[in-house]
Formats: structure tokens, sequence, C-alpha cells
């Protein structure tokens, strides 16, 4: 049933709130491709904003969009349009029930009927000429019209005849046999779109029928067609002025409009349709249907270039040029440069740089390049921008004033806007000061430097834009053009000069048809060759030459106007207004061909104004004096009305001539007079009175107008109306009644014939309703028209070959920057109180104000404004004398309507002094109602005075209006496009490979449509971001969508591409062109980088903070990526955490597996980069997925990785000690295993891997030392360790150093003293004592809380071995003492203390002993922090270097214990050393094993009744080779086991914080707690109980401190798990998500809740206070990581 909406569930979004349903299949055809299509009407529905309830539907307008579909499409929108069999319902099975309703006998007697009454009507209506019609034939038409309303009978009624008694009735005198026509006509126009059409189309071809209508049977007659055509294209003009036409020039666009339409029908219906019989043939019906496309175009160019003329479009172009369009992407965001590999917008000849400063191009990152300019720019420096920031734009420079810490930071003075502005730190290039700047790159370099993002090598970006043309714009790539082809006209440039020649009468077209013939070999030019002609562009430009002369004054115009003119034309006519010089010397010729010499007139006001008319003006002059000359012939001045209606410029001269100062009012009587006389002439209602009937009414309200030429004006206009009622129409659409009114008043009623002409003008009121009615149907239909063309040419990829196209889009899209002021800006103003006052806000006098009667802080101004009127400045006027009545805050609200006043537009604080307040300035966006309130007064006030408001706004054009109709069009055309290649690509992946094809052809066309027709940038972007969000975004979404088995479309594209992309570096494979296919598909959907709109920007002449802006301080919140990105980098990390956990599960336990694990990382970038580009977004989407699998581990798996990754780094970097090849060998694989270690930052198995980091690292050092490359790998994966240890690690050594040297100058201080004492008792001391090794000794300290007895023990001996080693002779050996704090190295490592009373010789005892005493003293000086005193344990830890004959043997502090015990004995058991050392014997055998190899110089004998064997020194003589040089003797790392004890207990504490998080939480209920409350609370829990008990936490052992730190990573893990949730609204507040059962510490691991894919969380640093953490202070405060 018609007008049902059966498919509403089909909805496709238009626009906020607005979408479009399928609701009724129109017709249908056969495409160009031999495929049906199906036209369907969808209806645009809004939904409210309550949700989308049903409730709220309401129908729009009733506003509908005619869209023909495919069969594809139809099966993938409107799969409920289809039957049973899947074929789609025609439109003629829902009415077949109907029209088989009447019987064929009972119709063949109703149609004899209906012939007898025709007859009989005509008969009566010849009869009754001149008189009353009787009633007989009222009765007759009445009965006639009842048989018009039945369907079947409508046949009948196309009988000539019909036409002809309707005809004769409508110009009837007697209004009611007019009336009675019209009720024919309204019946037989009630059927369908395809009868009303022919019926008003034939009545208005009708041969002269204008002169058998009078105005009201023509005025009848444009009624109906209103009526008919008011649901056909329901379009608002509201807010924009449309141009008062007269009805005879309606009625001629009416005609046109009807002609337009029936062809477009009959083109629509002209191709047979399936299963349709037809006796014609192939080529008969494609002939036919190239006369009908044709014969439409020409229709159509009429149309459009009457309605150009009508809206006089055409006088504005003839006073601005046309605007060229610069050629550039319509889908890339408009930047200052042009795009890549398109031609610049701007030439600059060569720009400045620094010779001394950095470029953002040589650094990693855009934090470390702000850094650089933070640290380096100082002020006066010049400096350049680098990108596009509000009112600044790239390539600007200026001088640097200062910072601080706002946001933005950087106050710049900038050369192009002469004043400073806030920017950001890596928005800017710093050239120095001027002795450091050269000028030496181009501007063409530069620009690629600033939009590719670097001179040199690529780095990742925002906004990446490839180098290439391909990548770059892959829709717009330079296809191979035809010799042939570009040597002649197109077909669309040969049919708009076609246009013209047809356009000429009689001799001047058989002359240009000759001059065609000359050219091509005399051959006998018909209408189908004319249409079907190659012509060459010589031949073009001769017709050009040849048309100006042969056209009258509008078709020359349009000719000036028109695209191939422009193209090919004249050079010194083209792109000009050069019709008055061609009119001037078309009027040459004629003026000399003159017999008699030209009259000289008298200098008078006409003469001088028409002098400026040129040789058209003298030709006016002759017609005034024919008209002064008495009794005039209509003979004598028919040849000037004729000319001026060819070139009415002297006669609109005239005219507007009223318009001037009331001074001259002998010219205002000249030309009343003249206009008077002109009336009265035949000729004269056809000049374009309307065009200057302004000009009349400015002097009609003029208050200085002198009431003589008031008089006559009245006389004019009565006249000019009672000739024909058209103009008064016209006057009643500028406002005449009111205006004569006045003038009425103003003279006390003494002006003749003014009451009459304002009565005529008052009776036209609804005449003037019908006509502007009018103007907008044909309007609205014409664009609605130019919208289905568009849509053909999307979908047959055919040119657009309609005459004018481009000038009426040009018109359609043109903005206009006049100014409006007041009350044309809004429709009225409401205020909150005394609205009897409000009028005093726009009546223009300072001096009145309005005063606000309420509470303060409730006052308002609300501006309803007209559609469409961008606000270019709201002003408030204020007066400082009125006190505290003066406002002090404003504050402006926009919104849709009064009741959703909710976006702030702008907030400004009012000085006393102030008297005018700017509001607004330069709004991006139409608001509706915009409403003021004055949040304060001066001195507290509580009412407000306003003196003003003053708005200031652009002048409405069509551009807002045609914009929406052409965004809902493309949009809707292209989402249905996009829902029918999902649709192929659901059922088969495989069609995603033409995808790519696909598409470049969709944007192709779209490009190449906008730089054709569109004229200018803000059209080309609208229509290119409407195509993409249209087509683009659903395709993403859906290609990016999994489907039931988890994995989509492009997800499965990708893994098809990585695993063919070793095979495909052969380029004559099948995988090489595969991998091509989907290279060109990935950068074709992310070279459009769109940044997310911004909130709409308001400038006020005092910013509030820093510019009006946010915080984009980094560099890649600037360049958020769109919908489209989001999509793809979600699919790409989709992928790749599928491919890592793919690896990760198959090759976790390999040997080589960190080396292999970066070779699969590192082919993953490589593949990134191949299909997307050096884009941020996807290298962080990398990141993700592979922080995804990680995270999908295990915890003893990801354990046993992050120890392989600690331990591959401990192997790279003793290897690169060895130098060399191999060392540099060793460095790369360091590097690639860094890059890939960066994953961890943030996730939950960065705590393992610093656990195992540490461990090799202490060894390492106390091993080997440090040295440079420490430093550089913890600064590049620093991020990696949550608790810094290694970093504190490194700090110690270097304060162990530093303590080092205070100790060398401690020891010259104490032996100072004590030769100081030897001096003054007289004593000398000698002796000597003869070493027989030299010993280099290194201690390691271990830092305690508390006092010890070891240190007790200690200080008793300290004094008296000091004594014994300040008497020591001979080589003292040198003594290293390094201090570590067991708060940043492994518990584990130090936990074996040694006794240096009975460990040590006495000559290291002593140095010891001082070291010791030092500290101590150190330790002892007053500090502000209060604690226990730190005291020193020593430890077994370090290294020596012992000289053993010609050798140098490199040990530990174990092995150098054990030699110099050797040194006195000549063998020793291995039990006596247990006993006497108190290791553990694995750390001694750890020792004993290289001393006792072949490169050490011990023996390890096993004897029977010796435990553990004898050691002894080797004997020299058994040695084969030389013993001389360094032997390096330490032990070799010793690497641990994840599944070990302690990786075991790792996980135990991780399950116990799980436990104790979990069950805090679920005690706190969903209110949750703060994260720094719950630190707090777990800490305290495990370090005092209740829970865990505290037999449990010894059972982990040594592991089982815990830190802030370990509390976060198990946060992380629930939160992953789901275990735990954030509040949406308080991000920090965690609360307890979902059950868990809680495991026990003994199992493998905890899985608290559910499993379900959750993204990747990252750290964020916090500060809270530590309580109850072992070896800290009680007052000390820990950084720790927490989630983001």
């Amino acid at each position: 049933m018609v007008g049902e909406l059966r498919y509403r569930e089909f909805r496709v979004p238009l626009g906020p709130g607005l979408h479009a349903y399928p609701d009724e299949l129109i017709r249908q055809r056969v495409g160009h491709d031999g495929h049906p299509e199906y036209q369907i009407r969808w209806l645009i529905l809004r939904r409210g904003d309550d949700g989308d309830g049903g409730s709220s539907q309401v129908d729009c307008k009733a506003e509908h969009i005619l869209l023909w579909m495919s069969n594809d499409e139809i099966y993938a929108n409107c799969h409920k349009m289809l039957g049973e069999d899947g074929q789609v319902i025609g439109p003629s099975q829902e009415i077949a029930g109907e029209a088989g309703a009447l019987d064929k006998s009972v119709l063949g007697e109703m149609e004899t009927d209906v012939k007898a009454l025709i007859q009989r009507a005509l008969r009566q209506l010849e009869e009754c000429v001149g008189t009353i019609p009787p009633a007989p034939l009222l009765h007759t038409v009445h009965v006639l019209s009842a048989y018009a309303s039945i369907e079947p009978l409508t046949g009948v009624f196309k009988d000539p005849r019909v036409l002809d008694l309707l005809m004769h009735m409508l110009s009837s005198p007697d209004y009611q046999i007019r009336w009675s026509a019209g009720r024919m006509i309204q019946a037989l126009a009630s059927h369908d779109a395809g009868t009303r059409t022919q019926i008003l189309l034939s009545l208005s071809q009708q041969e002269a029928i204008e002169k058998h209508l009078d105005f009201d049977s023509r005025c009848a007659l444009l009624a109906l067609f209103a009526q008919a055509t008011l649901s056909e294209h329901p379009m608002s003009f509201e807010g924009i002025q449309l141009p008062q036409v007269p009805g005879r020039l309606l009625f001629s666009l009416v005609k046109r409009y009807l002609h337009v339409t029936s062809l477009l029908d009959q083109l629509n219906d002209s191709t047979a349709e399936p299963g349709a019989q037809n006796n014609s043939s192939p080529e008969e019906l494609s002939g036919e249907r190239d006369r009908l496309e044709l014969e439409f175009s020409m229709a159509m160019g009429t149309l459009i270039s009457e309605l150009v003329q009508a809206m006089r479009w055409d006088w504005a172009s003839s006073r601005q040029g046309p605007l060229a369009r610069s050629s550039c992407s319509i889908f890339q965001p408009q930047l200052a440069e042009a795009g890549p590999g398109l031609p610049p917008t701007r030439a600059q000849p060569s720009i400045r740089r620094s010779r001394r400063f950095r470029p953002r191009s040589e650094f990693a990152s855009g934090n470390t390049y702000a850094l650089y300019v933070r640290e380096t720019l100082q002020p006066g420096m010049r400096v350049r921008m680098l990108d596009d920031y509000e009112e600044v734009s790239a390539g600007d420079e200026g001088e640097f004033r200062q910072s601080n810490n706002g946001v933005p930071p950087v106050q710049v003075l900038w050369e192009s806007t002469g004043r400073t502005y806030w920017v950001h730190w890596h928005m800017l290039e710093i050239l120095g000061f001027e002795e450091d700047i050269e000028d030496v790159v181009e501007a063409e370099d530069y620009h690629r430097a600033v939009v590719g993002g670097a001179l040199g090598v690529a780095v990742p970006s925002w906004r990446w834009k490839p180098m290439t043309e391909l990548y770059a714009v892959p829709y717009v790539l330079p296809e191979d053009e035809d010799a042939e082809e570009s040597e002649h006209l197109s077909q669309a440039e040969w049919w708009e000069l076609l246009f013209f020649i047809k356009k000429l009468d009689g001799l001047d077209h058989q002359e240009v048809l000759q001059i065609l013939q000359e050219n091509l070999d005399g051959e006998v030019l018909d209408d189908e060759i004319l249409a079907e002609l190659a012509v060459p562009i010589e031949l073009a430009q001769d017709l050009l030459l040849a048309l100006p002369q042969r056209l009258d004054d509008s078709a020359l115009r349009d000719l000036l106007n028109c695209h191939v003119y422009r193209k090919y034309g004249p050079e010194a006519l083209a792109g000009q207004p050069a019709y008055p010089t061609l009119l001037e010397a078309q009027a040459q010729p004629q003026e000399s061909a003159g017999k008699e010499p030209p009259t000289q007139y008298p200098d008078t006001p006409l003469r001088r104004l028409m002098e400026g008319c040129g040789p058209l003006g003298r030709t006016f002059l002759d017609l005034e004096h024919a008209l002064s000359s008495g009794g005039p012939q209509e003979t004598e001045i028919k040849p000037f009305l004729l000319q001026l209606q060819r070139q009415p410029q002297p006669f609109l001269t005239l005219m507007r001539s009223l318009a001037t100062p009331a001074a001259n009012k002998p010219l205002h009587l000249t030309v009343l007079r003249i206009l008077m006389q002109l009336v009265d002439f035949p000729e004269a209602p056809l000049l374009p009175w309307h065009e200057a009937m302004d000009a009349c009414m400015a002097c009609l309200r003029s208050p200085d107008t002198d009431r003589e030429v008031l008089q006559e004006l009245m006389f004019f206009l009565h006249r000019l109306a009672s000739v024909s009622r058209d103009y008064a129409v016209v006057l009643n659409q500028l406002g005449a009644r009111d205006a004569i009114s006045k003038a009425l008043e103003k003279h006390l009623g003494k002006l003749e014939l003014a009451q009459e002409l304002r009565d005529m003008v008052f009776k036209c009121e609804k005449h003037a309703h019908l006509y502007r009615k009018l103007t907008t149907n044909i309007l609205g239909g014409c664009i609605q028209m130019v919208l289905g063309q568009i849509e053909d040419h999307r979908r047959t990829h055919r040119p657009i070959n309609i005459p004018f196209f481009d000038v009426f889009l040009r018109y359609l899209c043109q903005g206009s920057s006049v100014e409006v002021k007041e009350d044309k800006c809004w429709e009225k103003v409401e205020v909150s109180s005394n609205p009897h006052r409000a009028s005093k806000l726009t009546d223009r006098n300072p001096k009145t104000y309005w005063e606000s009667n309420g509470s303060a802080g409730s006052h308002y101004i609300t501006l309803h404004m007209h559609r469409g009127v961008l606000v270019r400045q709201l002003t408030l006027l204020v007066a400082g004398e009125d006190s505290s009545y003066m406002p002090a805050r404003v504050v402006v609200f926009g919104g849709d309507g009064p009741n959703s006043l909710n976006t702030e537009l702008n907030s400004v604080n009012v000085m006393p002094s102030a008297s005018r307040v700017v509001l607004l300035e330069n709004l991006n966006r139409f608001w509706p109602v915009i409403q003021i309130r004055i949040k304060r007064c001066q001195q507290g006030g509580i009412d407000t005075r306003i003196r003003g408001v003053e708005v200031l706004g652009p002048k409405p054009t069509f551009w807002p209006v045609f914009r929406e109709q052409l965004c809902r069009h493309t949009r809707l055309f292209y989402m249905v496009r996009a829902q029918a290649w999902s649709q192929d690509i659901a059922e088969d992946r495989r069609s995603l490979l033409h995808l790519s094809s696909r598409l470049n052809g969709a944007l192709r066309q779209e490009q190449n449509f906008a730089d054709r027709f569109l004229p200018d940038n803000e059209a080309a972007q609208a229509l290119g971001k409407t195509c993409w969000e249209a087509l683009v975004s659903p395709l993403v979404q859906n290609i990016t969508s999994p489907d039931e088995d988890g994995i989509s479309p492009l997800g499965w594209l990708l893994d098809q591409y990585l695993e063919c992309r070793e095979a495909a570096h052969n380029p004559q494979s099948r995988a090489a062109a595969f991998s091509s296919r989907v290279r060109r598909l990935t950068h074709l959907l992310v070279h459009v980088e769109p940044c997310e709109a911004p909130p709409p920007a308001v400038a006020a002449p005092r910013p509030k903070g820093r510019n009006q802006s946010h915080d984009w301080s980094s560099l890649a919140t600037r360049g958020l990526p769109s919908s489209i990105v989001r999509n793809l980098t979600r699919c790409w990390g989709a992928v790749v955490e599928e491919q890592v956990n793919n690896f990760l599960t198959s090759h976790w336990r390999d040997d080589d597996f960190v080396p292999r694990y970066c070779e699969h990382f590192h082919n993953l970038q490589k593949s990134s980069s191949e299909l997307f580009g050096p884009r941020a977004a996807f290298l962080l989407a990398l990141h993700n997925g592979c922080a995804g699998g990680l995270l999908k581990l295990p915890f003893l798996k990801a354990a046993h990785v992050s120890e392989q990754f600690a331990r591959h780094i401990d192997q790279r970097i003793q290897g690169s000690r060895i130098g060399g090849a191999r060392g540099m060998e060793m460095l790369a694989q360091l590097q690639r295993c860094l890059e890939t270690v960066l994953i961890f930052s943030g996730l939950e198995i960065a705590t393992t891997f610093e656990h195992y980091y540490q461990h090799y690292m202490a060894d390492r050092l106390l091993s080997v030392g440090s040295s440079w490359l420490e430093g550089a790998v913890l600064e590049q994966i620093g991020p990696c360790f949550p608790n810094r240890l290694p970093q504190q690690m490194l700090r110690s050594l270097s304060t162990s150093e530093e303590l080092q040297r205070q100790f060398h100058v401690y020891q010259l201080q104490r032996l100072d003293q004590q030769l100081l004492k030897l001096d003054d008792t007289e004593k000398k001391m000698q002796g000597g004592q003869e070493a027989s090794d030299k010993e280099h000794k290194g201690e390691k300290a271990e830092e305690a809380e508390g006092a010890g007895v070891a240190a007790a023990m200690g200080e008793e001996d300290e004094e008296e071995e000091e004594d014994e080693d300040l008497y020591y002779e001979g080589a003292m050996p040198e003594v290293s003492v390094l201090v570590l704090s067991p708060r940043c190295w492994p518990i584990a490592s130090i936990r074996h203390t040694l006794n240096p009373r009975t460990c040590l010789p006495s000559y290291l005892r002593g140095t010891v002993n001082q070291y010791s005493n030092f500290y101590s003293k150190s330790q002892s000086y007053p500090a502000l922090e209060q604690g226990p005193q730190r005291r020193l344990q020593w430890t077994w830890l370090g290294r020596a270097e012992l000289q053993f004959g010609d050798q140098t043997l490199h040990v530990s502090t174990v092995q150098m214990w054990l030699l110099l015990y050797l040194n006195d004995l000549k063998a020793v058991s291995v039990e006596s050393l247990l006993a006497l050392s108190g290791l553990s014997p694995d750390m001694l055998d750890q020792a004993i094993g290289p001393l006792t190899s072949s490169r050490g110089p011990l023996d390890l004998e096993e004897q029977k009744d010796v435990p553990g064997g004898v050691l002894k020194i080797r004997d020299a003589s058994e040695e084969p080779r030389p013993r001389r040089g360094n032997v390096w003797l330490i032990p070799p790392q010793m690497y641990l086991k994840a599944e070990d004890e302690e990786g075991r207990n790792l996980e135990k504490r991780r399950n116990l914080l799980n436990c104790l998080i979990v069950r805090i939480l679920k005690a706190h209920g969903d209110e949750g707690l703060h994260i720094d409350q719950l630190v707090c609370r777990v800490l305290d829990a495990w370090q005092k109980g209740p829970c865990p008990p505290r037999g449990l936490v010894s059972s982990l052992s040594k592991g089982s401190a815990c830190g802030s730190t370990d509390v976060l990573s198990c946060v992380l893990h629930l939160l992953g798990k789901g275990t735990v949730r954030r509040h949406d609204d308080r991000p920090h507040t965690l609360s307890y998500a979902v059950p868990v059962t809680v495991m026990e510490p003994h199992t493998e691991s905890l899985n608290p809740g559910s499993s379900g894919p959750n993204p990747p969380l990252t750290f964020h640093t916090l500060q809270i206070r530590s309580r109850g953490v072992p070896y800290a202070s009680c007052s000390g405060t820990h950084s720790f990581s927490t989630f983001r």
C-alpha cells in the first residue's frame, strides 16, 4: 500500500537524528549494463532526542529521495521487497488487484459516455460565448470531473478534444468555468506523476497559450502546477531572499520544467523492461535513446539558462569572474600546502633554516624533540611553525618571547598576524638569531619536509603521507590519454556548444552549419549526425569566434559563462565579463551605417546618466528624443523597444537611477515621464521591469523624496500594475503596501491613485504567495533533477552532457561575503523581563536601554536567528555611567532550540570602562538560537541595563541548502552501495581483493566530478568527506568486524599476507600479485587521516585561557585518527596478537626463543610499514597486539619468557666486550632485542622481567664491572622496570665511587696525623716486609638498618688493628669498597656475610677496619631525616686481581681468600674451608671449579678419609706452557630457571596479592576504593595480618618482600581478567566486578574472573605514602605505577 512504512528496519543514517527508510518501489528499467534497475522511494524520518523509540518518530515534512538500485543493492538493503523466489516484487504486482476491479463491458460503456460528454461540453461552451454559462454546462463539466477521477478511464481523457475543451474553459472570462476546468485537471492529475506531468505539459505546450490566457487563467494553471509539485520536491529555502519573478517568466519556467520532466520520464521508460516484448531492433532502441538524451540535455540547459536569468545570478557573475578551484584531493583534509603529487597552492621562492640547530626530523619522537626545543630556545630567537595550529599556519615565522607552565606553554610574536600567539613546543623549528640563519632550502623541499615529517629518514607520525604517487593519492592516477581524443572536444563540450548553435534562428543558424560543413568535408548534417560529431578544437575555436555576433544579450552571457568558452574561447575574452564590449562592437556598425550624422543632445542629467552605457546609451537618448517629439508613432518606437529587450542595460540603468539621492529631482521626473510613456506600448510588458523594481521601492520609502516625484511615481506604478497585474504581485512581494500607507500618512492622503494602488497590491497577496511557492518548487525541482543526474553519473560512469551544469552548481555552491546587520540576521529578540522595552535593544539609539527586573544572574537576551546565518560578530553595547547596572560577566550559549541551550560559546568579563563588548566572532556553524546571559553586574548590582545588541552576519546563500541535499543523496547512494559490497565480501572473502579497484573507481569518479563541476574547495571537501564517510567507513567497519568464528574478513586477508610474505619476493609469483592487491587496499583505506573535529572555535577579543584551546600538548593528540583508522588499527592489533600468541605457544621452550621472537617481531614491523606506512597509530597497534599475546601466557610461561629475555640481554652485553666484528654483531643483536623488550613496559610481565634482569645485572656488575653500555641499555628500556631497581643499582655504584674518593682523602688525613705524632716523639720505625704476592682486592659491603653483632665486634678491635695497619711496610694492596643497598640489590646475592677478623689477613683487615670507621663517622653527622644509623656488613661479593708468578689472576673474593689462605699452607681440605668461611657447599664449589681447571693454579685431590677432597698449589714443573699474562678465573654466570622454587615463590606471591585485593574490594562493595587507599591496605595486610598468615608468608622464603609496584601489577592482572573494574566517572576508583574462585597459594596459577579479550593497560606514575615497606624510612615517599 502506497505510503505505508513497511521496511523501516532498513534505516540509513543521513545525519544527526535523521534516517532514511525504503518505502516503495516506483518503477523499473534496464540499465546501461543490461541488468534491471529499480527506483525506490526512501522516506526521510527524524528521531526524537529521547532515543530510538517508535513514539518519537515523526515524518520530516514528507521528504523523500528517489534512488535507482540494482538487484544486489536491493538484496543487501531491502530484502523484504523480494518475493519468495528471491526476485524483486515489481510495481505492477501491487496494483494488479485494483486494475481488474472493473468489468471490460462496463468500462467500455463508461468510455462511450465520456466521449459523448466531451462533445456535449464543447458544443455548450461554444453556444455560451459572451454570456453567463448555463447550468447544463456546469453539470456536464462536473460529471466529466467525476469520470476523470476513475483511473482506468485516464486513457480516454488523453483525447486531443479534451485539451481543446480545457483550453477553452481556462480562457473563459467566467470564474466558474475556469474553476471547473481546474477541478477536472486536478482529478486527472491525481493518479500518478506521469499522468499529471503529461496533462500539465500538454496544456502548457499549446501554441500561443499565453495569448489565450489572461492573468487569472494563468494563475489558475500555475496554482495547479504548484499543488501538483508541492509533494514531489519538498525543499525549504527559509531565510534566503528569492527574487521577484513575474508570472510571465514563471509560466515560461513551468513549461520548461514540465518539458524536462517529461523527457526524463521518457528516458527512464525508453528501455524495454525485462521480459517485455518489443519489435524494435537494438540499433533503433539505442538511436531513440540517444535522441532522447540529446533532447533532454538541450531542454535541461534551456531550463538552467532561464532559471539563472530569473534568479539574476547571471548579473552577479558579470560583476565577479568565476573562481577556479585548485586541483587537490577532495578526500584529504585541506592544508595550507598542496598534497603530495599535486601542484602547490602557493609558490615560495625559498625558506630559511638554521646553521646550528637540529630539525625535528633528526629525533625519534615528538616528545624528545619538544624537550630539545624547550631546553635550547632563548628569548629573541627566530622560530618557524611546522604545523597548522588555530590562527597560525605552517611556515609562519616569528620571535620567541617567553614560556611558562600553561597550556600551550610558548608565546611567539608572529609576523603573519602582527601579534603574539601561544603554541606548543613540538610545533616550532628553531632558526636562532639572525647570524644563525641561512637561505638554502627551496620551498618545495621544505613543504615535503613539513608534510612528510622528515628530510631524511621517515619516522613514525600521526599525519605521515607517502611521497610516492601510488600510495599518496591512489585514485587520481594519470590515465593514458588518447591523442586523437585530446585534439577533439568531448561529447559534453560539443553538446554545450551545440546548444548555442540550436538557439540561432534562420540565416545565422545556416551560416554556422555552413562553417561546420566546410570543415567536415561537406557532410550533410541532421540532428542525429550533429549529436555524434567529433569536432576538432580548431573548429570549435572558429565557432566560438562566430557565435558572439549572432547571439542576443542573454544568450551571450550564457556563452561567456559556459565551460567550453572559458576553456577554448579567445584569450582576450576568457575569464572576464566581456559581453558589454561585444555589444558595443555590434552597435558601432549600426551607428556608422546611418546616413545622417548623430544628433547632438543638450547636457542634461539624463544624458550624463546614459553616457555611462556607451553606444547603447546613445540609442536610449534617441528613444527619449522620439518620445518627447510629440505623438510618436508605434512604428518608430518599436525598434527601440525590441533592442532594449535584447540589451536591457540602459533601461535598467534608467530605472535604478530612482534610487539615487532625492537631490536629483529633475532626473527623477524625467525618468518617470519616460517610463510612463513606455508603459502604454504593447511591447513594454516584455521589458525586465521587475529587475529594477527595488529602486522604485527605495524612492517610495525614502523620507526625503519630493512630493511631486512621489506623485509621479504613484501614477507610474498604478499604470504599470494596471497594464500587467504581474507587477502588482511584484510590488506586493517587495512590501509596497506598507510603504504606500506610510507615504499617505506623511502627505495626509493627498496622493492621487495611491489608495487605488494600495488596494490593487493588497488583492495580489495570494498571488504573491503562489509566485513564491512556485519559485521554490521550480528551484527545488531543478536541484533534485541535478542530484538525480549526479546519481546516474555515479551509477553508469557516463559523463554529464548537460549544458551549464557546472554553471548551475557554481551558483548553488558559491557563498557571499556581503555582511548583513541586525534585523536581517535574526527573526525575533526575547528578553527575560520587561519585554515591552526589548525594542530598545535594536533601535540603534545609545541613549535608550533595556533594563531587567529579577534576581541577580537570571537576566538573558535570546536571539532567534534566520536559517543559515553564521554570526560574524555579536556585540553588546553598554555604558559606564550605568554604574552597578552595567554587566560585569557575560556568557553566551547556543543551541538548536530554546530548551537545548547547552553549548557555551564564549564568556567575557566586562571592564567598567567598556562601551562595546564583542561576544562572538567568526562562528563556523549555524546556531538557531543564541542566548546572552548576564551572570554578574558591576559592584554587585542585581538588575542590568543593556544599551543595544548588534549582530553582523553573512548573507544567506543557497549553499547550506544544497550542501544538505547533496550530502544526503551522496550518503544514501554510497551507504547502499557499501552495504551491497559488504554483502559480497561476507559471502566470499576472496572478493575483498577486488575492493581496491572498486573503491578506486568510485573515488576517482568523485574526484573528477569535483574538479569538473564544483567551484570551490569548500564544496569539494564537503562532497569528499561525505563520500568517504558513507562508503569507506561502513566498509571498513564491516570488513573489520569478526564473524561467528571470531575472524574478520580483513583480518583473514592480513593473515594470508603475512603467510605468503616470503614467497612474494618473486615478482612473477601469484603471491606477489596477491600481496600487491592487499597493499593497494590498505594504503587506500589509510591514506586519508581526517582529524576529529574539535568543538566550534569562537574567536573573541579577549580569549579565555591560552588561545581558547584545550590541552593539545602532545603530538599524538593533534592527529587523533578517525573511526576508520581506529577500526583498522584494532583489526591489525588482533592479527598481530594472534600471530604472537601462536608463536609463543609453539616456541616458548626453544633454546633460541629470543632471537627467533625478535626476528618475528621485526617481520611484523616491516609488514606494518609495507601495509600502512610508518604511521604511529599502526605501530602502536602492533605493540598492543604483541602485548596482548604476552598477556595470554600463564604466569610461569610468562616468567620463563621474561627470564629468557633477561638472559639474552646479559649474554649480549658480556659478548659485546669481546670487540671486533663479533662484538659489533652482539651489539646489533642487543639493539634488536631491546626494541622488542620495550613492549614489556606497562605489562604485568615487566615485574618478573625486572626481577631476573636485576639478578643478572648484579652478577655482571660485581664480576666484570660497569661499562657505558649498562647505562645506554637502561636508558632505552628503562620504562620496562616498574621499581626502577636497575637504575638504582647504577646510582648506588656512583655513590660508592664518590665514597671511595672521600675514603682516600680520609686515609691521607690519618697518615698525616700519625706522622706528626712520630715527629714529636722522635721515634723512627724501620722495618720492611717483602710480600711474595701483590693483591688488589675489592670488598663489597651491605648496608643494614640497626646495630648488629658483627659490627659491634668490629668496633672493639678497630683501634688495635688500625695501629697494626699503620706500621705495615711494603707495597700496600689497593682496596676499593662498594657499598650496596639491599633496597635495590638482590638480597639472595648478599645473604652470606664475611667476618674480616677471621677470613682476611692483617694487612687487609686494617684497610677494611679503616673503611668501617670512616663510614660510621660519615653517618654520624646530623641530618634532616632522623632514623637508625646505617652500619656495614661485609659480604663475599666482589672480585680481585692476584699476582701468581708471571700471571695476573682475575678472581672473585671467595677465590682470593682461598688462594691467600694457601700462601701459608701447602694443602687444605674443602671441609675445613667450609667450616672456616661459613659458605654454602654450592657457593664454594662454584669458586673452586675455575681454580682447578686447566687454566687454574690449584689441583683437587680426592682422598677417602677427607670429604670433598684436598686443594693444593699445582707444581710449576708439570705445567707444559709458559705461565704469564691475564687469566680470567671468575666463576661463570649462573642463570635461574622460572620453573624452580624461586619462580614458584613469585607465583605464590602474585596469587596471595590477588586474594588480598579481591577480599578488600569485596568488603567495600559497589562504592569501591581509591587506588592509593587500596595499595596501602594491601601492604598493611601483607605486613601485619590477619591475612595472609605469618606462616604462609614465611613459606615464601626470601621472595616474601612486597612493594607497591607488585600490588599494582596484580591490579593490572585483575583488570585484564575482568575481576576488578574501574568507575567511568572516577577512573582511579576500583571495585569488585564478578565472583572469583580464589585458589590456594600452592596451586599453579590464579584465574579470577572471565578470560575475555581486554585491551592491555598502561602505567602512569603517581605518588603515595608508603606504610610498612621493608627497609624504607617511615616518612619516605615512594613512586609506583598505576593503571591508565
